[in-house]
């Protein structure tokens, strides 16, 4: 199995919790739960350059809701989330945790600390 990145969004799937997410993020940025959503998605969509940037990787990146990464991953239910973690033959490591993305001040630099991981853990 080949590896692959996991972003894991402390969200919900579907319009109507997009809908939500999208106010609370323009009416209240500072308490909105996802910080992974807050950097890498704008009011129209996924950013660009976020878009740009996960194209240039050498490997594919699997994109999760709070349940789905649940169901998908039973033994980490409990990880805080948000998460990106990087998946090498089935087992799951994190990369950056709940607190490290809330940490970060924007795109850029989730982009460089991301880049910098894995450049400490190139792919096999």
């Amino acid at each position: 199995m080949s590896d692959r990145l996991v972003f894991v969004y402390n969200a919900n799937e579907g319009l109507v919790a997009g809908l939500l997410d999208l106010v609370h993020k323009t009416v209240s940025p500072a308490t909105y739960a996802c910080s992974l959503c807050g950097v890498t998605y704008g009011p129209l969509g996924m950013k660009a350059q976020w878009c740009e940037w996960l194209k240039s990787l050498p490997f594919e990146s699997a994109f999760f809701h709070r349940p789905d990464f649940r169901a998908a991953y039973p033994y980490a239910a409990g990880w805080p989330l948000p998460l990106v973690a990087r998946e090498r033959d089935g087992a799951l490591a994190v990369l950056l945790g709940a607190d490290e993305l809330a940490a970060l001040p924007g795109l850029d630099a989730l982009i460089a600390a991301l880049a910098a991981r894995l450049a400490a853990s190139p792919a096999r």
